[in-house]
């Protein structure tokens, strides 16, 4: 099983760049990165981790519903490189210019550099100007200066690890903070006495750069939380024993200290992807990965079909958190409370604090059986089948009478009317633990696009299972492909409501461009999207579109090629080590 390997550990170069892909020159960015840290902090890093963004092929929106995803890694990526910090090394340190010190930052500790403290970090990021260098510290929720006396086991007995992060105003080194605190809180039990013989973390300095744009839909958030993760359990010895499983849900625990409620897809895709392959990833009843050859990835054959997936950002910033309310986790608040009154309409009993969900009904209503734990795991041919004939069932959530150009929403209290549940108990269960704003909740559509996009990804699945069992990837392959990416959108556009105009013009202009395929991918709202291309027309292929989208006609060179960029399966996280 891909979840229970261990993280890769290299100590070769040539062991790390043969896993990474062919689309990139992975060695000059490391080289640099390596140099620029020894530049910055007067020695060599001890690692380098690195998590890649990922692409989502097909199943958009539906792993919060606890259906499976279809994702690979793309070759661009987050890299940390980092280093304990030894007494001589944060002697000669000297904070910049424009750094806040930690007595601004926290405004209660005394000494404004105490590069001494336990688990002391210092930030900094190559990837813009804007990023300036940060530096903090876990606290245990009381005074720097009780932290360096002898606390007593009563001071530290009920106190939290601490490590700011507004979630209003999320800064880049917020993701940081996010990664370490799955290390303190695995590692480092903050009812554990901090005393000059007790293990704590270790100070670190780390430079970071990447080339996953920021708000771009490859999930640059998560490749930084992963990355960050990384780091901090190689600087601090806790590498070894940690599977790629525990990683992804050390990596989700993580992301949520910045406010986004993920399914998990983004740190899985992140971490277990291999070289050529997407991943089948299932949530339910567990985290799994099935890695599943791509056609025409690997193929050698001068009679095969080959193509590539090409990356195209439409240029309009997505930002999950800013607008969580009225996008994101709307929509996992509107498919958790269709997954109840859908149940109710067919006849299934829910418990009334039972938040379930769609995958859920789906399993009792093809009669799982409930086990310890949960439900029983149902396999990939009942669930398919069972896919094909619920969309008929998903109608019971239509209005009645309504047609596809009128209103299909409900208001909160016909909602709440519809659950089953009074006021009290539908605020409770739903609404508080989660912001939210609409004034009709598309209850019927969202599950529509749910159970319809499962059966996709299935779909999708299929087809390159047959491919990978032929050395020859045909035309008939990639358009069936193709066709699927299509219908996604379709649905992630009129029934999810995830996409925006740009989005919708430039899958179009892809299809024009004689893509076999092209979607949103990513959470949506902006974003990039994802198209499937024969290798031989990617060149035409990016022209084409440079001069069909407007956004993207007075840029050349290295400009153009950040915005659009052919990229192939690469393989997920890893750490290189030093020696």
């Amino acid at each position: 099983m891909a979840a229970s390997l261990p993280i890769p550990i290299y100590t070769s170069l040539d062991e790390v760049y043969s896993s990474l892909g062919t689309a990139t020159n992975h060695a000059v960015r490391w080289n640099d990165l390596a140099e620029e840290f020894e530049n910055r902090f007067g020695r060599k890093p001890a690692f380098i981790a690195r998590a890649p963004g990922r692409v989502n092929l097909i199943g958009e929106h539906i792993d919060y519903a606890l259906f499976g995803v279809f994702p690979a890694a793309v070759e661009r990526d987050i890299l940390i490189a980092c280093a304990p910090r030894s007494a001589s090394s944060y002697a000669s340190y000297t904070p910049a210019s424009n750094e806040p010190s930690m007595e601004q930052e926290r405004g209660r500790v005394a000494d404004p550099e105490p590069l001494h403290l336990p688990g002391f970090v210092v930030a900094e990021n190559l990837r813009h100007e804007k990023y300036p260098r940060k530096t903090f510290a876990p606290m245990r929720g009381m005074s720097t200066s009780k932290l360096l006396d002898e606390p007593t086991e009563e001071d530290v007995r009920a106190e939290e690890w601490m490590l700011d992060i507004d979630k209003g105003r999320l800064a880049w080194e917020s993701y940081v903070k996010a990664g370490y605190y799955g290390v303190l809180n695995r590692f480092f039990p903050p009812t554990s006495l901090v005393t000059t013989t007790n293990p704590h973390p270790i100070p670190v300095d780390m430079l970071v750069t990447g080339t996953v744009p920021a708000g771009s839909g490859l999930s640059s958030s998560a490749a930084m939380v992963v990355a960050s993760t990384l780091a901090f359990l190689a600087v601090n010895g806790k590498l070894q024993g940690i599977s790629k499983g525990e990683l992804v849900e050390m990596a989700m625990e993580n992301e949520q200290r910045v406010g986004v409620n993920s399914g998990g897809m983004d740190q899985a895709a992140s971490v277990i992807s291999t070289t050529n392959s997407a991943l089948h990833i299932t949530f339910f009843p567990k985290l799994a990965a099935e890695p599943i050859p791509l056609p025409g990835s690997v193929s050698s054959s001068a009679a095969s079909s080959h193509a590539v997936f090409i990356i195209a950002n439409s240029l309009v910033v997505s930002d999950k958190v800013v607008h969580s309310k009225t996008r994101y986790n709307l929509r996992v608040v509107e498919t958790l409370v269709s997954a109840r009154i859908l149940a109710l309409r067919l006849g299934i009993s829910v418990g009334k604090n039972e938040k379930v969900t769609l995958r859920e009904v789906l399993g009792r209503w093809l009669g799982a059986k409930e086990v310890k734990g949960g439900q029983e795991e149902v396999d990939v041919e009942k669930l398919r089948d069972g896919l094909e004939r619920i969309g008929e069932e998903v109608e019971k959530l239509r209005p009645e009478g309504k047609g596809d150009e009128e209103e299909l929403g409900v208001t909160l209290g016909e909602m709440i009317q519809m659950s089953g549940l009074s006021e009290e108990e539908f605020n409770e269960l739903y609404l508080s633990w989660v912001n939210v704003e609409a004034t009709h909740f598309q209850l019927y559509k969202r599950s529509k696009h749910v159970f319809s996009e499962a059966l996709r990804v299935l779909q999708f699945r299929d087809v390159c299972l047959r491919s990978a069992t032929s050395s020859i990837t045909t035309q008939s392959t990639l358009e069936e492909l193709g066709a699927l990416m299509n219908e996604s959108q379709e649905s992630c556009s009129k029934l999810f409501e995830c996409s925006c105009p740009e989005l919708d013009e430039l899958t179009r202009l892809a299809r024009e461009a004689g893509a076999y395929g092209s979607r949103l991918t990513g959470a949506g709202w902006g974003g990039c999207t994802v198209s499937l291309v024969a290798e031989s027309d990617v060149d035409s292929f990016i022209s084409k579109i440079k001069k069909a989208y407007a956004p993207y006609h007075n840029l050349e060179g290295e400009a153009l090629h950040e915005v659009i960029f052919a990229t192939k399966p690469s393989s997920g996280a890893c750490v290189y080590k030093f020696e």
